[in-house]
């Protein structure tokens, strides 16, 4: 623990008094002309007690608060209550916070840049500027003046910030200083106040250039770009590593995405033939299609690929074969052939597993499996890109193609119908939504255990309903962490909606409740339910067996589907 975060832990209920002793409009006066206004989406990054984030959530914004220390944290968030998001997280790195795929329309750095070193600080800067929505702002706070205490302070000045800006492309929209709000007479601030005067769209007419105008002699290249969107979209844990502008996930998740969605287009009969012809040439296979792999499989639906899913023997062996065809095939591909200008420009690479894996008679698909398969590296930017503008993207995509597959010689031979495309491109069959649950739920009832509802504890008769906490409509997923026993009535008026903050903690008890009873007994089902967990929620470990952490990332699941897709509370 630093110095600083020691003085901060050690004087909290002091320091608290000290802060709220102000008013948010008496310090922040100077940049009145730019504060968050209701709905706008608001990150306090260093909240302490909570003084600003409260005020700014009595506005009616969605304030995600990030905090540190222990102590203030618990302090603040007993202070704002259940309308704010408190996370622990700090500059520079802020990987919580970016695990959520949340964009902000304010951000306040109050009090915090003096003790970041100027080490960190550019990193810091990058970090902040990326989590902006169009048009938002940031906003930093420069403390000028000694501490006399333990606190450390390191050098601050308008010039730095505006360099950093020119850097990132910010605006710098308004600087002003102000004296000291405690009547210190050798402390003086000055405010800052940047903007992102674009949505970063750079990446957007990257992605619509791969999907419309690069040259495609198969479906490989958008079969991967859909990958990729799918992964980025459901599964906000798979990101092992993120450094440089760099993200870097498992590449085994990456194989398993694209046999499931092939396997619904190759591994399907339509009018006495098999499949549908994914590439120009006819007469040529595809790569990932082998003997000893894709066809001792095809009696696999795409749903049995799921993570948590056990396999064992010949299955295992002839999986194992087909992760590693489908890596060969995405790297001698796709890999290979989209790049940005120069040739040697590709926007995506694989990296091989440091140690040789070798072939298991039985595995589990979890992280550690998935990681066995080597990396898959993309830009920060352009993975945030499919995280953020995966509804608009993904539509695209699909568009694309089916024209493509429509103009393959053998497909039209056949005419294909329109539909027929579309559905061999559906993602999830809808009938096996809630299949597992239901049956779990009658396991019980033999047992003489009584269900309830998670939203409101009426015990359950057999009329009832199991409802995805985030709706299947707009975040196809379906973890045993997102599907919960409800009334019918409650889940036909929750619809197609999120659960608001106060209704998702008031149900925490019951949800906790569920999962202990459900999956907390039997390891085979508590290893795929934290399985799950752990590659689709932000911020939980690959180890974690805690119900509580699970139900923490839900929370922040909630908030970033919301802010994303505009989704309505119930």
């Amino acid at each position: 623990m630093s110095a600083t975060t020691s003085f901060y832990d050690q004087n909290t209920t002091m320091l608290c008094e000290q802060y709220n002793s102000l008013e948010f409009g008496t310090v922040h006066q100077n940049w009145k002309a730019f504060w968050p206004h209701k709905g706008d989406r608001v990150l306090d990054v260093g909240a302490g007690s909570g003084r600003d984030t409260k005020w700014m959530a009595e506005q009616g914004c969605e304030v995600i608060a990030l905090e540190p220390c222990d102590s203030f944290r618990k302090v603040g968030s007993v202070y704002t209550g259940a309308a704010v998001t408190w996370l622990d997280d700090a500059l520079p790195a802020l990987s919580k916070t970016e695990n959520l795929g949340m964009r902000f329309d304010l951000i306040l750095v109050s009090a915090v840049w003096m003790h970041l070193t100027p080490s960190h600080r550019e990193r810091a800067f990058r970090k902040l500027s990326n989590l902006l929505a169009s048009n938002g702002r940031l906003v930093i706070t420069l403390r000028h003046g000694e501490f006399n205490d333990s606190r450390q302070n390191y050098g601050v000045s308008v010039e730095e910030l505006e360099q950093f800006a020119k850097n990132s492309a910010l605006l710098v929209r308004h600087i002003s200083s102000s004296d000291d709000s405690l009547n210190r007479g050798n402390v003086h601030w000055q405010t800052v106040v940047m903007s992102l005067p674009d949505d970063g769209s750079g990446d957007l007419k990257r992605v619509r250039h791969i999907i419309v105008n690069d040259s495609k002699s198969a479906t490989y290249k958008l079969a991967l770009l859909r990958t990729l969107l799918r992964v980025a979209d459901a599964h906000a844990g798979a990101v092992i590593d993120r450094s440089d502008g760099k993200i870097v996930i498992s590449a085994g998740l990456v194989a398993l995405y694209w046999i499931r969605q092939f396997k619904r287009l190759i591994d399907i009969n339509i009018d006495g033939s098999d499949g549908i012809q994914q590439s120009a040439n006819s007469k040529k296979g595809l790569g990932f299609v082998k003997y000893d792999g894709w066809n001792q499989l095809k009696h696999l639906a795409a749903d049995d690929l799921t993570i948590g899913a056990m396999f064992l023997g010949e299955e295992a062996k002839a999986l194992q074969k087909t992760f590693t065809h489908t890596l060969t095939t995405i790297k001698s591909g796709p890999v290979t052939f989209i790049y940005q200008g120069d040739k040697n420009n590709r926007l995506f690479e694989i990296i091989p597993p440091t140690v040789k894996r070798k072939s298991l008679d039985s595995f589990v698909i979890d992280s550690e499996f998935l990681s066995s398969f080597g990396s898959f590296v993309l830009d920060e930017s352009l993975w945030e890109c499919f995280r953020l503008y995966n509804s608009w993207i993904e539509p695209l995509v699909v568009n694309q193609w089916i024209l493509e597959m429509q103009r393959f010689e053998l497909n039209r031979q056949r005419d294909i119908t329109l539909q027929t495309y579309h559905d061999c491109l559906v993602w999830i069959d809808k009938d096996h939504d809630t299949r597992e649950i239901r049956k779990r739920v009658e396991q019980l009832r033999h047992q003489s255990v009584d269900i309830h509802s998670v939203w409101s504890g009426r015990k359950l008769k057999d009329e009832y309903h199991v409802d995805h906490c985030l709706p299947f409509a707009y975040w196809p997923n379906n973890d045993k962490w997102n599907l919960l026993p409800t009334t019918a009535s409650e889940n036909l008026k929750k619809s197609d909606k999120l659960p608001t903050a106060y209704r998702l903690q008031a149900s925490k008890s019951r949800i906790l409740g569920w999962w202990n009873l459900a999956w907390g007994e039997d390891d085979a089902l508590q290893t795929r339910f934290f399985s799950e967990a752990a590659l689709s929620l932000p911020n939980i470990p690959p180890q974690c067996r805690d119900f509580e952490l699970v139900f923490e990332a839900m929370g922040l699941q909630v908030r970033g589907v919301k802010s994303r897709l505009l989704v309505g509370e119930w």
